[in-house]
Formats: C-alpha cells, structure tokens, sequence
C-alpha cells in the first residue's frame, strides 16, 4: 500500500470531464446521465484500508441527500489487485454493501485521468450550473485522516449542503488521503 494525497489540476469552477463507463448494477453510464443538483464523484476501490472507511460515508450521502449523486469510479489495475475486480465490484453491490448511485469500472484508466485523480478516495463535488457540472469542491469527506480514524467533522455534509443551496462551499480543498492508484505499466 502507498499513500498518496490527491492533488488535481481541476479547480473550482471547471466542467466535469465527460465519461461512459460501465457499472457494477450491468448498466452504463455517462456524466449526462445524472440529473441531480449535485455530483459526488470518487475514484475509490475495493480493497484499500483508506476507501474501505468512506464506504459506509458514501452510502449515507447517497442515501440523505435525493438532489446529489453518488457515483463511485475504481480505476486500478484488477490484474494486479483482483479485489479491485469488476466481478467483486458486482458482488458489493448485489450484496447492498456498496448503495451509490453508480459503481463504475474504469477499465482504461482514461477517466481518472481526466480528473487527475490520485487515491482512493479521491472525491470531486460537481454543482450543476445550467445544465454543466462545475467543480465546487475536491478534497476529504471529513477529517479523519488514517483508515481506523473515527471523523468529528464532516466536510462532505457542509459540501453538499452549500452546492444544494446554490452557495459556495466554505470549506477550503483538503488533499484527500487514501492508496495511490493502482496504474498499469
């Protein structure tokens, strides 16, 4: 495991780079496909100790919030961490341990590189400005920095909360702390 801390060269106000990938539910989906006042995007994966802790954060924003969506992006290589396998995406989801709105597989790793992600978990907030989503925040869910950490604030809440409400987010970007992105050579 490597820690890595995210470090995009999208800024607040950028448009989301399109993607179409295919989900863990055995649909696909592209960016224009969720219609929600607010976008959560997070490159994450399956076995990572550090996207593992955000998985029970995940589901609880997609769940709490109707107007925000939650679309979970594994890029990393499943031939060198087949934990990270579209197959045991799949499972996660048909168990109900993982509920976002999407798990994608970002197979070529073209996605992630888009948004310059870095680490699981790498969160990126969209607001939806006229039918195109704008970077409103990228950084940390909370402030628990290590895996076994317990958070006692929770910057995604606020996050969303301010895009929702047609407000800047207050919170400055906090790199997020997680596994380096598993690249192929």
């Amino acid at each position: 495991m490597v820690m890595a801390e995210s470090d995009s060269e999208l800024s607040r106000g950028d448009a989301a780079p399109d993607f179409e990938l295919p989900g863990a539910d055995g649909e696909t989906y592209a960016l224009d496909d969720f219609d929600a006042g607010a976008l959560l995007v997070a490159f994450t994966c399956n076995h990572c100790p550090y996207a593992e802790a955000k998985v029970d954060l995940l589901n609880d924003v997609a769940d709490e919030y109707d107007d925000c969506a939650v679309v979970g992006i594994n890029p990393n290589d499943a031939e060198a961490y087949p934990d990270d396998s579209f197959a045991e995406m799949r499972r996660r989801v048909e168990s109900g341990e993982i509920a976002y709105d999407a798990y994608l597989r970002d197979e070529s790793q073209d996605v992630a590189r888009a948004y310059g992600a870095v680490c699981t978990p790498d969160p990126f907030l969209f607001g939806d400005a006229d039918g195109t989503y704008r970077l409103a925040y990228h950084g940390r869910l909370d402030d628990a920095l290590d895996p076994d950490s317990e958070p006692e604030e929770y910057y995604v809440y606020d996050a969303v909360e301010a895009v929702l409400a047609g407000e800047e987010v207050s919170h400055e970007d906090r790199p997020s702390r997680g596994c380096s992105i598993k690249w192929r050579e």
